[in-house]
């Protein structure tokens, strides 16, 4: 297969185009006034050929002018509404190129277990839950991660089953990928030691072969087939709590990692009822049980910008292997704390490369979850395969999370044309204990996005939330400094794989845009680009690192309207 060209020569040739050009030339011949002139700010606008201005003008939820305030109020007219920010900063909408939507509703409605630092804490909170709940009824909560306890290993049911004997108690570790249980919820789902691990999924067991409580990877649907689903209303209102909840923290769109149909119908609902005002990247759920759906949208097709530009429809999510913290990465070789567990593969190849094949003829993207330095592996022979079968240029298949790489295989993203959308917080949360998973030698291709920004391809940052928070100053100030949130360690973990402060703000911005085929309409404050910004009370490109996470978000905008504003 020849070379393609690398994604940031790719990139400038789409932000260089010459419909950007007829845009700048007509509007400065438009006399038609602005809706919207924004004045007296620092705007950062992550375009190359003009990076930072005082003023821009917004006409028909498009930018319309970038300059100087002399320049955007010739564009006043008698209805624009001017805002004076007093020397605020401006930047383009921030993007979360990896988070899950209704996850994160879910996890707004559970019980949060987020940072909790012990067993007995888990337990405490859960406690506190069922005071408000009758005997019998579920109790779900999402975030316990045993990698904060003193004892790192996974917990038993036991003291769960003793303090909650009456109550189903299903609770999913933080990254998504194990599931605890009392002993009620798996009497629930008629589990016993007989019960056989399924195929890409493992269950921890006692020393009679029984459950001890602990479900990962695919083994978590062995008992969430027994939980209660949320109602469609609840579901719907759920989605739009996650939507406020991140447009609070300066998200203007998220690139919705995998979701089915139902969702996805809520979110054609709210859009055909203007209800959407968030930029939406769904990614389609494409496991095997899912090939359906997957069917029925091929046949459809792509579908870009619907609902005013509010949602596309065009990538499917496919996993390859599990995560680092629940040991189901795919690992090349053996864990360094688990000589007998190199990982899990979730979804057999041949389904992967045989959907990577669909997708390539009727002009969908692939976006495949894998973490471990084997996934990775996999997942890009699959590609490989896929493309010498339907050539391709242009496709933009990615990776997500890429977390461990073989040094080997990152020049393989480049040839292949393939995207690495990555996490700069999990970097940050995993790096206490990954060189425990991993040894020393195989962190020098963990996280390390500069690796694959010096090879030539972008890295769209994101949260992966409800995994990792909503905030994505989070993953922008770890991109840069890779220290967590008390500045540590104080030179950052292994900081040679650091990017530059420019590059962090590409990151959430122009990157996840280019990743999911937006360039043309955001990612930067350009003329003919929606006008999606975000408000902030400090200049995070000249404020000590130290203080980046101090920033507030003082209001966010879509398409030149204010869809949140701090009180």
């Amino acid at each position: 297969m020849r070379r393609l060209i690398p994604f940031l020569a790719l990139a400038a040739a789409h932000l260089a185009s010459p419909c950007h050009a007829a845009l700048r030339a007509q509007a400065n011949t438009t006399p038609s006034p602005a809706d919207l002139i924004v004045t007296n700010a620092r705007v950062y606008t992550v375009d190359e050929a003009h990076p930072l201005a005082e003023a821009f003008a917004v006409r028909g939820g498009r930018v319309a002018f970038v300059g100087d305030a002399r320049g955007a109020m010739a564009l006043r007219g008698p209805q624009t509404r001017v805002v004076d920010l007093g020397g605020k900063t401006v930047i383009p909408g921030m993007v979360d190129a990896h988070g899950h939507v209704s996850g994160l509703g879910t996890a707004l409605a559970v019980v949060d277990l987020t940072g909790a630092s012990s067993y007995d804490e888990i337990i405490g909170r859960v406690v506190a839950k069922s005071k408000s709940v009758a005997a019998g009824t579920w109790i779900t909560g999402r975030g316990w991660d045993q990698n904060r306890w003193g004892n790192t290993a996974f917990p038993t049911h036991d003291k769960l089953t003793a303090a909650l004997p009456n109550n189903p108690v299903a609770l999913t570790r933080v990254d998504g990928h194990a599931l605890l249980a009392n002993k009620k919820a798996m009497d629930a789902a008629g589990l016993s030691a007989a019960t056989k691990d399924p195929s890409g999924g493992h269950i921890e067991r006692a020393a009679d072969g029984a459950p001890s409580g602990v479900f990962v990877d695919n083994a978590q649907a062995l008992v969430q087939r027994v939980v209660p689903n949320p109602t469609r209303e609840e579901q719907k209102k759920q989605i739009q709590s996650a939507i406020a909840e991140a447009q609070k923290w300066g998200l203007t769109g998220v690139h919705d990692a995998g979701e089915g149909q139902d969702v996805l119908d809520i979110f054609e609902e709210l859009g055909k009822a203007g209800q959407l005002n968030f930029r939406l990247y769904a990614m389609i759920s494409g496991g095997r049980d899912e090939s359906t759906l997957l069917d029925k949208w091929f046949a459809r097709g792509p579908q870009s910008g619907l609902y005013g530009g509010m949602l596309w429809v065009r990538s499917i999510k496919l996993y390859a292997d599990g995560a680092l913290g629940s040991r189901g990465a795919a690992l090349l070789d053996p864990y360094t704390d688990d000589a007998k567990n190199s990982g899990l593969i979730l979804t057999p190849p041949d389904y992967i490369k045989a959907v990577a094949v669909k997708a390539l003829k009727t002009g969908f993207q692939v976006n495949t979850h894998a973490i471990g330095d084997r996934g990775n592996r996999v997942v890009l022979d699959l590609y490989e395969a896929a493309l010498k079968e339907v050539p391709t240029a242009d496709h933009r298949f990615r990776v997500e999370h890429a977390q461990i790489v073989d040094h080997a295989d990152i020049p393989r993203f480049v040839t292949l044309g393939v995207i690495p959308s990555m996490q700069a917080s999990h970097q940050t949360s995993d790096m206490y204990w990954a060189g425990t998973r991993l040894g020393v030698a195989r962190l020098n291709g963990a996280y390390a996005w500069r690796s694959f920004i010096d090879a030539g391809v972008i890295v769209p940052n994101g949260s992966d939330f409800p995994v990792e928070q909503v905030n994505p100053l989070i993953s922008f100030h770890a991109a840069f400094t890779r220290q967590d949130a008390d500045n540590w360690p104080p030179a950052g973990w292994y900081p040679d794989q650091r990017m530059t402060r420019a590059e962090a703000l590409k990151s959430i911005t122009l990157w996840p845009a280019f990743a999911a085929f937006q360039e043309k309409e955001m990612g930067s404050l350009t003329i003919g680009k929606y006008a999606d910004f975000v408000v902030l009370d400090q200049d995070l490109m000249r404020v000590a690192p130290e203080l980046i996470l101090k920033t507030r978000v003082l209001s966010t905008w879509v398409g030149g309207k204010t869809v949140y504003e701090a009180k």
